[in-house]
């Protein structure tokens, strides 16, 4: 499910974060909570290889200090599926009350299932709602990633592509729109799954999900953004 200055500007728009270096307290720790389905737990992939680990460890790199991932997904998870995920994990105290990084990726499972798109909407903003409320309230720290396009992946073979990446697309302008109304930063990197076409190594061995190089793209780019 997917010249530099032009990648780069379609990719995302930005909000500068709050937590930029010259803000940081080199002493601190910081916590980031991803939030979403098989593309935050980094599904056929080694655990390392997710972009959630990877980005923590970008950070780390560099000489920031940051706590292991907190990510609550699960391969398969619908928005009302991520919703429940969270308030059992709340209730069972597994979240902190605030996080200094919050990403949301949730929708390619609607998608999936035929749910109907005018569901995704409000079960999308409660969700980034709650996102914002774990980033202390501050919408410059929560990230929205886009839904990759699973339509180009073996996985696909047999199904109508173009239909695929139309729903896609149309999933995607939605959660965009909502980012911007809420104010939170916005990552697109559907694009970039769509390479995957052409380019085997950013697939999983599953020849569904994307691989750790893909994913390494993903933590890159969000290292830029809240740097």
């Amino acid at each position: 499910m997917l010249i530099l200055l032009l990648l780069a500007n379609s990719l995302a728009f930005t909000i500068k974060p709050h937590f930029t270096p010259a803000h940081m307290d080199e002493s601190a720790v910081y916590n980031y909570l991803a939030l979403g389905d098989s593309y935050s737990i980094g599904e056929s992939v080694l655990l390392e290889d997710n972009f959630p680990n990877q980005l923590v460890k970008l950070l780390n790199e560099e000489n920031n200090q940051w706590h292991p991932a907190r990510i609550v997904a699960k391969t398969g998870w619908t928005t009302d599926e991520l919703q429940a995920g969270i308030s059992e994990a709340k209730k069972n105290e597994l979240l902190l009350p605030t996080y200094d990084l919050v990403t949301l990726l949730i929708g390619v499972n609607d998608q999936y299932r035929e749910r109907p798109m005018e569901e995704y909407k409000p079960r999308f903003e409660s969700l980034l709602k709650q996102a914002i409320q774990f980033a202390g309230n501050k919408a410059t720290r929560v990230i929205i990633i886009s839904i990759p396009d699973w339509g180009i992946t073996p996985f696909a073979n047999g199904r109508d592509r173009e239909q695929i990446a139309r729903e896609i697309d149309a999933y995607n302008a939605i959660n965009k729109k909502i980012a911007l109304e809420y104010k939170v930063q916005y990552l697109n990197i559907t694009d970039w799954t769509r390479e995957a076409a052409n380019d085997p190594t950013l697939l999983a061995a599953d020849g569904l999900h994307p691989s750790g190089k893909e994913y390494k793209r993903w933590a890159e780019k969000i290292a830029t953004l809240i740097r």
